[in-house]
């Protein structure tokens, strides 16, 4: 840990002191994933994940990274929580890795439930709501040898992994999510290869997709049944667009690529119904879709989790689709990312106004990487303090025109296994040293604690 003598103050983030983002009731968290900080891949029988396949293979992933270690939280957990109870945070999100309690007959596996019960009560003693997540990406190797998500089979045992943890975690979870951006496994997943599994066919993304949304509704019904006091809901990353000219092809090249990569997956779950204008940027890429389908993928939701990171530059390609374009010139993050967050404020006082039966909502991830470095038992991370206080005033803007947000994580509470990009790119408020494991928080974590400690607490 830090034992520099620099001082942090709330103001840092240049909150107004009439922002809602000040009210006890208002939810600040921080996030994780499982494959990204656990490590013990092979520890107590977890069995092997499409990631531990994907970062295997040469090429896919930066430097040749994997997961096998990560932040090594597996066994440091206690020392994480202590950092979260530290950070004065109301909530953390993690997610629960299915090859860990479920073995390779999806039987449950009692030495890997035990670990996130031992999680879970800590934390409810500790008195930080638990937000977890279903699947964070890592779906076990031998669902995915028999088809993975391009295969209906799928729906039925992720039904029986929400049965099983959601009876065993009863009453030690504040919300639960079903999925984390189904997009990024759909599309990164199944049609550029990007994500695991390397797949590269896009009708193979629109069934993988299909069979997502329809694995979150059916388990929507069962975690009610089992753990009624707990809400439900889904995570979506969301992308905003900006068109490289104003011509009307390239306007709607804009138009097209939010289709796809928000009512792609909000109108089924909102709407009941895929948007029919997806099928004009991919003709012929339309799933099987069996009768009730819809019905289940629409069940009422209790929240809905948005993850937010930057806004993309289109131009038409000449035919039905766009381009993606650079942008010189523009603030960018160590991903490459741009920095904007006008994006956010946009998008959801657009869903506010798309959709009548929003759910409220929690921005389930918001963060930036940065080329983070210990200096003198310091990490001094101006742009992430920015960057964070921007996009807290955009949560703002938007509230103030009536949308309905209850709460906001940042990613992510450590450095980490950033999936294709191995552990070059680092997102966390405190630093961790792959080779020591050692945590040493960086000035954001510290200015967000001590914003968490000027907020009035709740009477």
């Amino acid at each position: 840990m830090s034992t520099n003598s620099a001082k942090y103050s709330a103001e840092q983030l240049e909150i107004p002191k009439d922002s809602r983002l000040w009210s006890p009731d208002f939810l600040f968290g921080t996030a994780t994933a499982s494959y990204q900080i656990e490590g013990a891949i092979h520890e107590d029988g977890r069995i092997p994940s499409i990631w531990d396949t994907y970062s295997n293979t040469p090429g896919m992933v930066l430097n040749g990274d994997t997961g096998e270690f990560a932040c090594d939280h597996y066994h440091r957990w206690p020392q994480d929580l202590e950092i979260i109870e530290e950070l004065g945070v109301q909530a953390y999100r993690l997610s629960i890795a299915w090859p860990r309690v479920m073995d390779a007959k999806n039987q449950p596996n009692p030495k890997g439930l035990a670990f996130y019960k031992r999680l879970l009560e800590a934390l409810k003693a500790k008195g930080i709501q638990a937000y977890v997540t279903l699947y964070h990406w890592d779906l076990p190797q031998w669902i995915e040898d028999r088809g993975g998500w391009t295969n209906r089979e799928v729906v039925y045992h992720f039904a029986e992994y929400a049965d099983l943890v959601s009876r065993e975690f009863k009453g030690l979870v504040t919300a639960w999510a079903t999925l984390n951006e189904p997009w990024c496994s759909a599309f990164l997943g199944y049609a550029v290869g990007r994500h695991a599994p390397g797949r590269q066919n896009l009708r193979y993304a629109t069934q993988a997709m299909h069979h997502l949304l329809l694995a979150h509704g059916t388990a929507v019904a069962i975690l009610r049944r089992n753990d009624p006091g707990a809400q439900v809901g889904i995570v979506a990353n969301v992308g905003a667009a900006v068109a490289e000219t104003p011509s009307p092809r390239d306007q709607d090249a804009a138009y097209l690529f939010e289709v796809q990569h928000n009512d792609w997956v909000l109108d089924p779950l909102l709407k009941g119904s895929y948007p029919a204008d997806l099928w004009r940027l991919w003709p012929g890429a339309e799933p099987l879709v069996l009768e009730g389908d819809l019905q289940t993928i629409a069940a009422p939701l209790d929240f809905l989790g948005i993850n937010y990171y930057f806004r993309t530059q289109v131009k038409s390609d000449g035919r039905h689709g766009f381009i993606e374009t650079d942008m010189p010139g523009v603030e960018r993050t160590q991903m490459g990312w741009e920095v904007y967050p006008q994006g956010l404020a946009r998008l959801l006082k657009g869903f506010h106004a798309n959709y009548r039966n929003l759910p409220p909502i929690y921005i389930t991830e918001n963060g930036m990487a940065s080329d983070d470095k210990v200096v003198d038992g310091r990490v001094t991370d101006p742009s992430r303090i920015s960057f964070i206080s921007r996009h807290l005033l955009a949560v703002d803007d938007a509230m103030r025109h009536g949308v309905d947000i209850r709460g906001y994580f940042i990613w992510s509470l450590l450095d980490n296994f950033e999936w294709a990009y191995g552990y070059e790119r680092r997102f966390g408020i405190v630093h961790v040293d792959y080779d020591t494991q050692a945590r040493t928080w960086k000035d954001s974590g510290r200015v967000v604690q001590a914003f968490m400690k000027a907020r009035p607490s709740r009477t």
